[in-house]
């Protein structure tokens, strides 16, 4: 369940992840987005990583997370995260946790084995993507009597510019979704993504936006509008048939000098977003590239290529898509 990825040791990281059900198979409808919602917020405080924003469909998920310094965690707090992963414990549940937090206060090789086990499992992206896929793919099968592999093997992950134009155009993608898939006309009034739950009022949705428009809005209203000026145009109407398809979007691009509106192009299904590897300025890009190539075993180095297609800005990824910008 592990996906290959970019490791970012010493600081901070923003990855954008992306994950199917087993042969695509659509298999959530309300009740399965809603329990893989809260799974979500809960794995996410547990491992210690920012749910910046998130979008469940029918069959995948996008999430974008912001993964913290590592840093030193007080016994009080591990217990903390450890009991929200059980907001209704079971007998069982609950006598662990108190067991835990005994062997903690003792001290000793005992206490550090535990630290050891729980610390092992926050401050990765990998470990939230396998707990959360853990834990929904348990009660999924339980609830459905249904057995086997729920997920396919590998997610996506793309590592994404902490800041500025990278961070806030994949968050316009990712929340976009819904308006691709034609369910909605606007992003707010699809109840199972980042934006609608900021937009409703939610707290923990509504940090991630402040996080990602901090360097161009302040405080939550700003945020919020800035993000919906993006994912409009600059503040257009949203109309029924807004989104273009992939036919379209190329039959524009083959013309010479065609250049798609950034907006426009961000409802059709742009794959520079799943599966550029590394998603930034061409500082940004070309700054892990070293680290990509040896991680990969690649004899040449990569080369920040600009994304094609609309006005991206500076935007750059570090895997070229050739033509099939749209696929």
């Amino acid at each position: 369940m592990r996906s290959r990825r970019l490791k970012v040791k010493g600081s901070s990281a923003v990855y954008h992840c992306m994950t199917r059900t087993v042969n695509g198979e659509v298999l959530f409808e309300d009740r399965e987005k809603e329990v893989l919602r809260k799974m979500l917020w809960q794995v996410a405080d547990f491992c210690g990583v920012e749910l910046l924003t998130y979008c469940i469909m029918s069959n995948h998920f996008h999430v974008l997370v912001r993964v913290p310094e590592g840093s030193e965690i007080p016994d009080s707090e591990l217990m903390r995260r450890y009991r929200v992963l059980y907001p209704k414990p079971t007998k069982y549940q609950a006598e662990s946790a108190i067991l835990i937090a005994r062997q903690l206060e003792a001290g000793g090789e005992e206490a550090e084995l535990i630290r050891a086990k729980l610390l092992a499992r926050m401050g990765d992206v990998s470990e939230f993507m396998k707990g959360v896929k853990q834990r929904f793919s348990v009660w999924y099968n339980r609830t459905h009597q249904r057995y086997g592999t729920l997920w396919a093997e590998r997610f996506k992950s793309v590592l994404v510019e902490g800041q500025g134009n990278p961070l806030q155009t994949m968050a316009a993608y990712i929340d976009l979704n819904p308006v691709r898939a034609g369910l909605v006309e606007d992003p707010k009034d699809y109840r199972f993504c980042g934006y609608a739950e900021a937009v409703a009022g939610y707290a923990s949705a509504r940090r991630g936006f402040v996080r990602i428009w901090g360097d161009r809005a302040s405080g939550v209203p700003a945020a919020l509008q800035a993000h919906r000026a993006l994912i409009f145009g600059k503040g257009s109407v949203p109309a029924k048939g807004c989104s273009i398809s992939r036919e379209q979007a190329l039959r524009v691009l083959e013309k010479e000098g065609a250049v798609l509106p950034k907006a426009t192009v961000l409802r059709c299904r742009v794959r520079y977003f799943t599966d550029g590897a590394i998603l930034g300025t061409k500082e940004f890009v070309r700054s892990y590239a070293g680290v990509w190539q040896l991680e990969r075993d690649r004899k040449h180095p990569p080369t920040a290529r600009r994304l094609t297609g609309a006005d991206w800005g500076d935007l750059a990824v570090i895997r070229g898509l050739r033509r099939q910008v749209f696929a």
